[in-house]
Order: C-alpha cells, then sequence, then structure tokens
C-alpha cells in the first residue's frame, strides 16, 4: 500500500511558511502535524487542496523550523502524526533516530527496524515521508556514500545536509 498526501478527513488544518529551501506547507488535525511538504514535492500533490488555512496551528512547528534553518535547533519537539502503511511508520520512527549532522545508509536503516535486506522498501517508505526535515528522510543516503533520491529535490538535499554539517555561509 502506498501512503499518500492527508486528506480532509485525516487533516483538516495547514499553513505555509518561508524558508531558505523554498516555502513549506504544515498540515495538521489541531492536535498533531501530519505534514510537511514543499510547494513541489515528488510524492505529493498540492497538500493544502481542500483545507483551511490556519496559520495559528502551526506556530510552535514553524518557530522550530525558523531555529532549524538558523542553526539554532538540532531536533524537534512536535507531536507528530504521518500516515503510513506499518512498515513506513517503523522505518519514519527509525529516521527520527539518526542524529542530526550524521548519515546513514537505506541498508542501514533496514537493519535497524529488523528487515535484513529490505533496503529498497526502506527507500521506498523513506521516499513517502510527510512530514519532511523534521522526520530527517534527508539524512538517508546510498551504502557507498553518495547522495541519493530525495522527495523535495537533491539540491534541497544537500542544502540540508550541509546545514546540518554547520558548512553553509551564513551571513
Amino acid at each position: 500500500m502506498v501512503a499518500s498526501a492527508p486528506t480532509a478527513s485525516t487533516t483538516d488544518r495547514y499553513t505555509r511558511i518561508a524558508t531558505p529551501v523554498d516555502d513549506l506547507i504544515l498540515t495538521g488535525d489541531g492536535t498533531a502535524l501530519t505534514g510537511c511538504y514543499f510547494v513541489e514535492h515528488r510524492h505529493h500533490g498540492a497538500p493544502s487542496d481542500g483545507l483551511e488555512r490556519d496559520d495559528d496551528a502551526f506556530a510552535d512547528a514553524a518557530a522550530q523550523l525558523g531555529e532549524y534553518f538558523a542553526g539554532e535547533r538540532t531536533g524537534f519537539d512536535l507531536e507528530l502524526a504521518p500516515t503510513g502503511t506499518a512498515f513506513q511508520q517503523r522505518v519514519w520512527m527509525q529516521l527520527r533516530e539518526i542524529p542530526y549532522g550524521a548519515t546513514c545508509s537505506y541498508a542501514d536503516v533496514a537493519r535497524a527496524i529488523g528487515a535484513g535486506n529490505g533496503f529498497r522498501a526502506v527507500g521506498l517508505a523513506n521516499g513517502r515521508n510527510p512530514i519532511s526535515i523534521i522526520v530527517p528522510c534527508h539524512r538517508v543516503i546510498g551504502a557507498d556514500g553518495s547522495l541519493t533520491g530525495y522527495g523535495g529535490g537533491m539540491d534541497r538535499k544537500r542544502f540540508l545536509l550541509d546545514l546540518e554539517a554547520g558548512t553553509l555561509p551564513f551571513g
């Protein structure tokens, strides 16, 4: 089963915030964040279609993302409720264990969740992560250390990894 972008039945609010890598759409149900998408995201359509805009509902998430992009935050403290299969949920939980500034391979994630050689399935689940950046799918790279696909685009993946490595020129 392939996860899709949340619909109005599971997510009823959204906001749009500006970031150094493009605008992000945040979606939620009033209690938890259900999505964090780039406006042009490979695996998700327009996740705000049919939702009510509510900037106040996402003030904490927007503030934490602002701190992250300013280099002042290395982790997030937000209620999350991504929609996906049981396998996808396991992968996304494991992604949250990858430390800020670190990377690992798809095979590393597969082994960590007890999926043995399921690195391809991990790659598919990683690509369907509905909560970009906060659930750090950008930290997963190829076994040879190369950058591999990213739903938000390779330029954004490189930017996020450089941000976390402290190699971006600020100011």
